[in-house]
């Protein structure tokens, strides 16, 4: 393969042509520059090679968003190793079942996510690294911990005049190779291993690089989940391609840390998920157009854009009065904001992807786009409805391209199901496409709901949980707007059993067990008990289309 068209040699190029500029910053903490990302990845690699690691090893990562989180990401898939990245919010035995499922011989991982791990329940595991500074917590091989007490003195002996830019010597990556397994889930019966080949990173990057034209000198804020692959492939990996400097805000990202950040980061570009925009104008520009005065103010022809532009002009402040696109994406947009954001000249867009795409199906710059649309088909990729009227009848949205998986790991069944012989990937997602390929999409086929942030959560899991709570019978979780919501159908024979007679109470005491044992972001905010069993198929399982 051409080095042009390898995803490794991005790095490396950027690494050298930036190696003075300011690459990974911690908000309101340690940075690092491209010379010192590149040093500590050289060390990882004399690591990698001391202890045996191969290119083609599985390296899983666990972590809040940080800079060393990224110079870890970096190690491993510049080594030519296969990153498995793990949210650092979910459970212990999510991340056991991920580490195990994936065959991961070294596990990083993030201070709080180390504490709750049990070690016995990741038997194949060979060591863990500390993300806050990479020392080994954890060895059951005997050459990783002589490679990892050696390293500096190694690093030393292999670069006697210090490590430059010309030493950087990475490997050579090849389209179909596999790069990357993120899990769509954490829990053993849902989670699927997406296989994220090199092909669908490089297009990914060239697709950003087309459109996003980011240069040496700006600055990014992540916000989102460095293991989810919106956040990673658009706030860290495009960005390290183009001289960019990404902060990590470090820690949960309210509202306040969010906006406190943006001012003094003043970023170029902001990825968004639909809650953080919503918020902001729900809280700060619906009150002001609701009162009566302004309601006239803005049906007056030559008034109303006045108004509309000093209210969008504010909003470009909020966001550190640097920025040249919002791009939102990760879960569905209110259309009424949408219709308000275009209506004061806005500069934000709706893509559209999947982790299977790594992730972009669709986008269009926010001066072509159209209200209620998610752009068009990326470069290189091919969206298709299947429906005898694509333009008026919602079909199944299927795609195809570069950007599409290799399949799931381990999984033949799930991979048959979701990759046609023709090399389609079947989204489940609904929509319409117009005459000009601007897609508009109408639903969701499958069950899976997408939280606030943009997190894929499958209800059969948290449904599996509630099932299992005493006095239970059986249950299902929706949605409604940001909410969660469980309907439960409870055991009233073990109820009965047990002389409990407040059963709203008892509910509401296992709402609180359960969100204990559940991710924040799948925390149900509200039981309501059925006076009925639930309506069932034919295979007895429940008919949701009925309650949602």
């Amino acid at each position: 393969m051409a080095n042009k068209e390898s995803l490794i040699e991005l790095y490396a190029t950027s690494f050298k042509e930036n190696w003075l500029h300011s690459a990974l910053t911690d908000y309101k903490g340690v940075s690092y520059t491209y010379s010192d990302v590149a040093t500590h990845i050289a060390k990882l690699h004399i690591f990698y090679q001391k202890s045996g690691i191969k290119p083609g090893d599985h390296i899983a990562i666990c972590g809040r968003n940080s800079s060393r989180w990224g110079i870890s990401f970096l190690s491993i898939i510049t080594y030519g190793a296969v990153a498995v990245p793990i949210l650092h919010d979910f459970k212990a035995d999510n991340v056991h079942h991920i580490v195990t499922d994936s065959d991961a011989r070294l596990l990083f991982a993030g201070d709080s996510n180390r504490e709750q791990l049990d070690y016995n329940q990741m038997p194949n595991l060979e060591g863990i690294i500390r993300i806050e500074d990479f020392s080994l917590d954890m060895s059951r091989n005997e050459q990783f911990t002589t490679a990892h007490a050696c390293i500096d003195e190694t690093f030393a002996r292999t670069y006697p005049k210090g490590y430059t830019s010309a030493d950087i010597n990475y490997h050579k990556d090849s389209p179909e190779e596999l790069a990357i397994i993120n899990y769509t889930s954490g829990t053993s019966g849902f989670s699927k291993g997406v296989l994220i080949p090199y092909r669908a990173l490089y297009n990914n990057m060239m697709f950003g690089r087309g459109v996003l034209h980011m240069r040496p000198g700006m600055n990014m804020l992540s916000i989102l989940p460095m293991a989810h692959m919106y956040g990673m492939a658009f706030e860290f990996l495009y960005e390290l391609t183009c001289g960019v400097q990404v902060y990590f805000l470090t820690r949960t990202p309210s509202p306040r840390i969010i906006f406190d950040a943006f001012s003094k980061v003043r970023p170029t570009l902001v990825i968004s998920v639909p809650l953080i925009i919503e918020k902001i104008i729900r809280k700060s520009v619906l009150p002001k157009l609701q009162k009566p005065y302004m309601r006239i103010a803005t049906r007056i022809p030559g008034v109303n854009n006045i108004i509309y532009r000093k209210i969008r002009n504010r909003m470009l402040r909020a966001f550190g009065g640097n920025v040249q696109e919002v791009i939102i994406g990760g879960a569905a947009f209110s259309p009424d904001i949408d219709k308000l954001l275009h209506r004061m000249k806005f500069p934000y867009t709706v893509g559209y992807g999947a982790t299977e795409c790594a992730p972009i199906i669709s986008y269009s710059d926010w001066k072509e786009t159209k209200i209620g649309s998610c752009g068009r088909a990326a470069k290189g990729m091919e969206i298709k409805i299947l429906s005898n009227d694509p333009h008026n009848t919602p079909g199944e949205i299927i795609v195809r391209g570069p950007n599409v998986m290799l399949g799931y790991y381990k999984n033949p069944e799930a991979t048959e199901q979701a990759l046609d012989k023709e090399g389609w990937y079947h989204t489940g997602d609904l929509g319409i496409m117009d005459k000009e390929g601007f897609l508009f999409i109408k639903g969701r086929s499958k069950n899976m709901l997408l939280g606030a942030n943009g997190q894929n959560i499958y209800p059969e899991e948290i449904e599996a949980r509630l099932n299992e709570m005493p006095f239970v019978a059986e249950s299902l979780v929706k949605q409604e707007g940001e909410k969660f919501i469980g309907l439960v159908y409870p055991d009233h024979d073990a109820l009965q059993e047990a002389g409990i007679t407040d059963i709203p109470a008892k509910m509401e005491e296992i709402r609180k067990m359960l969100n204990k044992e559940i991710p924040a972001y799948e925390h149900i905010a509200e039981m309501r008990i059925m006076q009925e069993e639930f309506e069932k198929t034919p295979k007895k399982s429940i008919k949701r289309y009925l309650y949602q």
